[in-house]
């Protein structure tokens, strides 16, 4: 298989979607890799390097689809991408697709067998190629928000782990999942006054074990929110429903009991976002304000940085894309039901619940899809 590697396009991203060990895994097995000029350099990744272990070097994005059977990407494919799909590629990265209604349209109108990172399930029922950026997008969010606190950022001017004599920032984690779990670290590591709500009384019982009674774990009902909000300096939104758009858990009117330049950190906003008034923003402008409450909004946070993030996540994605480059996407989607979880848009047609659910539109059970999937003819380097 011909497996095609462009550069991220998607404003203030520097992740890449392989490295040079993903070249040689695959190389090794006798597939082909080309890899766009420049996608690894935001990773400190040069062209040599992955040329080193068998890349080809592409001049542009539009050399890596015409010849590349799979493309592996990091972010959603942006308009550009969506236009050179066609229904003999395999697209295995980051969709994102209920809060987007175009994006799913031009992906089902491509006819290419779409596999998104986020719905694919281990034998657990976890999401282990979303845990991983989920982890450091947690850890980035803490770190965010103690910052744009600091009163030139437009900030409150609240340093989150005080001092002798002077209290500590409380800071409320809404959702107790792996972005919930690797803020609440960072926060009780900066010496915060934690609190993490979440619906689940297990996973409650798990992180108050996890932490040792050093934060406070709260049942996330609307009531019990929105009386802790009067005391927040930052606020995390985590909540994941698996493919679906995040719901609602501050609502704007909500904004009124906050403490003024206090800070709202939405980490589900590539799921449409968890705070009513959450719109995406970018690592080059990161924050807008709305009735006094400073909203951080990135959509790709873990991007701010490449070089963990990169590897972090090729990890994760590795023997995925191994399995779908040796077996052939139709094999290796019907060997996997975790894999099959990921697919989300195959020949011409929606296969995710979730996103149909929020979109109004019908689907395809992705197992029926798998019969309309036909093998990619086998192209030749030009």
């Amino acid at each position: 298989m011909r497996v095609g590697v462009p550069t991220e396009i998607k404003a203030d991203e520097y992740r890449v979607a392989l490295t040079p060990a993903g070249v040689r895994e695959l190389t090794s097995r006798g597939h082909e890799v080309v890899v766009q000029a420049g996608a690894g350099e935001g990773s400190a990744i040069a062209d040599a390097d992955f040329a080193a272990q068998g890349a080809e070097i592409a001049a542009d994005a539009a050399a890596v689809f015409a010849t590349a059977e799979t493309i592996v990407k990091v972010k959603e494919p942006q308009p550009v991408e969506v236009a050179m799909l066609e229904p003999r590629h395999t697209l295995f990265t980051y969709l994102h697709l209920a809060p987007d209604p175009q994006l799913t349209r031009g992906l089902i109108d491509s006819g290419a067998t779409c596999i998104a990172y986020e719905t694919v399930t281990d034998a657990a029922g976890r999401l282990p190629l979303l845990a991983p950026m989920s982890e450091v997008a947690g850890k980035i969010a803490t770190q965010a928000g103690a910052f744009m606190l600091e009163r030139p950022l437009g900030g409150r001017g609240v340093l989150l782990g005080g001092v002798p004599g002077v209290a500590a920032g409380t800071v409320l984690v809404i959702g107790g999942g792996v972005v919930g779990q690797n803020a609440a670290k960072v926060a009780v590591g900066l010496g915060a006054d934690v609190f993490v709500f979440d619906r689940s009384i297990d996973r409650l019982r798990e992180l108050d074990s996890i932490f040792d009674g050093r934060l406070s774990t709260c049942y996330a009902s609307s009531l019990e929110i929105e009386r802790r909000l009067p005391d927040a300096d930052l606020v995390i939104g985590a909540v994941l429903v698996k493919g679906a758009k995040a719901p609602h858990v501050v609502t704007r009117e909500q904004l009124s009991l906050m403490k003024r330049r206090a800070v709202l950190v939405d980490v589900s906003i590539d799921q449409g976002g968890c705070f009513e008034t959450s719109h995406a923003t970018t690592h080059s402008d990161p924050t807008y304000e709305v009735d006094g409450v400073t909203h951080y909004c990135v959509a790709n946070m873990p991007g701010a940085v490449p070089i963990t993030s990169t590897s972090a996540l090729t990890n994760a994605t590795m023997p995925y894309l191994l399995e779908i480059a040796d077996r052939g996407p139709r094999q290796a989607l019907a060997a996997d039901p975790g894999l099959l979880a990921g697919l989300n848009v195959a020949a011409g047609q929606l296969t995710e619940p979730a996103v149909a659910a929020d979109q109004g539109l019908d689907w395809l059970p992705a197992e029926q899809a798998l019969e309309r999937i036909e093998a990619a003819p086998a192209l030749t380097a030009s």
